[in-house]
């Protein structure tokens, strides 16, 4: 596989004619060919009407045939590996063991995915059999099962160039709900995202489904996402990305004369709760744990953890101590982009300005650094002031945590109370901590997507069990996750048959040995 600088369309390159661009290389600034260039309204028109004429034949595909998709997209992604990572390396200076495990990651998830549709489970097959003696009327037969919903417009994620951008979750469930894909790829990282793009277009290929079924489209502007939500042929939208970037497409989507779902996860400030008992038994363990978590990745992760809450006592200054310590002599690190960069330096502004106090600081870069670069801080405010100063409720995303001092437990039940929708929350306790975190959890269950006990929230683990979401703001649909095998709810849904004669039913509602709620009982 080669780098074109071309969008790919039902299986075939494509050159656009609108603004060019480059990916630009984080450590220096400088350009990496080839040339990109956006797509116009046209090409957007071309791609969306062969994802409609796919998604027919997507749709009622055997699952089979869509598990052995994935598997082969994942294959591709393993051949290509090399120039993968050394392309994703270049566009984004994340290192090659932090890439190396995303692929393994990306790759891993697709062969999930594949399980899923061979367990048959996501279907939902249920049947309530018919009564015909009942009275005062017959109770007729009803069968219903879940089917995709059709094409669904991705943008991928700066952040994650292989697990949330061209092949990541979103493109992996949309495919095997049999929702053909219209990826608008991300600008930061063009080259990694037409590798990636290429192995699911050779896939496609390889297994015989339509070219249609995924389409890689360019733009450095925001006029390709735009035109993909108003278009009538796309019926979801899935994103990962700012609150500000999630609101507008889903205002776009909402403003359609027949309004489509945004599942977007749009951020969180992942507040760390430590009980009294948990502080006075592992303070410094836990500065350590605090400070890998919240610098991984310089940040730029939607699970850091921005927002910790100690209870005013002595342990507490030995981890503010070990924080500091280890804040100060930590390097500075690359921001994957200059927006990252900038809305960083912003938000450290913010915190200032809205009365935070900096605790410490990393090491400035000496010498030649990158136009991107960024030390990590720790800061320190009041609950009053957290309350009182919305600049300390936004989320700063790169390497930045606030520490807030409580007095009492009910502090800890108060700020739940009031606390907006997060991805995750993390408590830590103890054993005598445990009555006081028995009445968090029963306030945390309806704050947050992902409650982690003594941990932290860096690192989502993609299973059966997975949520990554959460209620508003973190996500604008809180009943639904963008990671593991849940998120392909997203892309389905039910549809009910009454009365119909077996020839005529699709082949998941006929008498197979599949799993089937019948009468209320599940048989499998």
């Amino acid at each position: 596989m080669r780098l074109t600088g071309c969008s790919w369309i039902e299986g075939k390159p494509v050159r656009g004619r609108g603004r060019r661009f480059w990916a630009l290389r984080p450590t220096d600034g400088q350009r990496l060919d080839p040339t990109y260039r956006g797509l116009g309204r046209a090409e957007v028109e071309d791609a969306v009407q062969a994802a409609q004429a796919a998604f027919p034949v997507l749709a009622v595909s055997d699952a089979e045939q869509r598990a052995k998709l994935l598997e082969q997209i994942a294959q591709n992604l393993e051949h290509c590996s090399q120039a993968l990572l050394e392309r994703a390396e270049a566009e984004t200076a994340l290192g090659g063991a932090r890439l190396e495990g995303e692929l393994k990651r990306t790759t891993a998830q697709l062969r999930l995915f594949a399980e899923l549709l061979r367990a048959r489970w996501w279907q939902d097959v249920r049947m309530d059999p018919a009564d015909p003696h009942r009275k005062p009327a017959p109770k007729p037969e009803i069968r219903s099962f879940r089917i995709g919903i059709g094409p669904v417009a991705v943008f991928g994620a700066a952040n994650f160039p292989l697990a949330f951008s061209t092949v990541g979750g979103d493109t992996a469930s949309a495919l095997a709900a049999g929702c053909p894909v219209l990826m608008k790829a991300h600008p930061a990282h063009p080259g990694t995202s037409e590798l990636a793009g290429q192995c699911i277009v050779e896939a496609l290929r390889a297994v015989g489904l339509p070219a249609g079924s995924f389409a890689l489209l360019f733009d450095a502007g925001f006029g390709v996402g735009r035109a993909l939500v108003r278009h009538p042929g796309v019926r979801a939208v899935a994103f990962t990305g700012s609150r500000t970037g999630g609101m507008a497409l889903w205002r776009l989507a909402a403003r359609r004369p027949d309004p489509i779902p945004v599942f977007a996860e749009m951020g969180s400030l992942n507040p760390v709760l430590v009980l009294p008992g948990a502080l006075r038994e592992r303070a410094l363990p836990l500065a350590e744990g605090l400070y890998a978590s919240f610098t991984l990745g310089v940040g730029q992760f939607c699970t850091r953890p921005g927002l910790v809450l100690l209870p005013r006592m002595r342990e507490a200054y030995l981890l503010r101590d070990r924080l500091s310590e280890l804040v100060s002599n930590s390097p500075s690190g690359c921001l994957l982009t200059a927006r990252i960069h900038a809305g960083y330096h912003a938000g450290i502004v913010r915190l200032a300005q809205a009365g935070a106090r900096l605790l410490a600081q990393g090491r400035a870069p000496a010498g030649a650094t990158s136009p991107w670069s960024a030390v990590a801080t720790v800061w320190e405010a009041t609950l009053e002031t957290f309350w009182e100063q919305e600049a300390l409720r936004e989320e700063v995303f790169g390497p930045v945590t606030v520490l807030l001092e409580y007095t009492e437990p009910d502090e800890l039940l108060r700020f739940l109370d009031q606390l907006e929708g997060q991805l995750t929350l993390c408590l830590h306790a103890a054993e005598a901590d445990l009555e006081l975190a028995r009445q968090l959890l029963g306030k945390a269950l309806h704050r947050v997507g992902r409650i982690v006990w003594n941990g932290f929230p860096t690192g989502v683990e993609v299973g059966y069990a997975t949520v990554h979401g959460g209620p508003f703001p973190a996500t604008t649909d809180g009943r639904f996750t963008s990671v593991g095998m849940r998120a392909i709810e997203r892309f389905l849904r039910p549809v009910a048959l009454q009365n119909t004669p077996e020839a005529l039913l699709p082949e998941p509602l006929r008498r197979l040995p599949v799993p089937c709620l019948v009468g209320g009982q599940w048989r499998l």
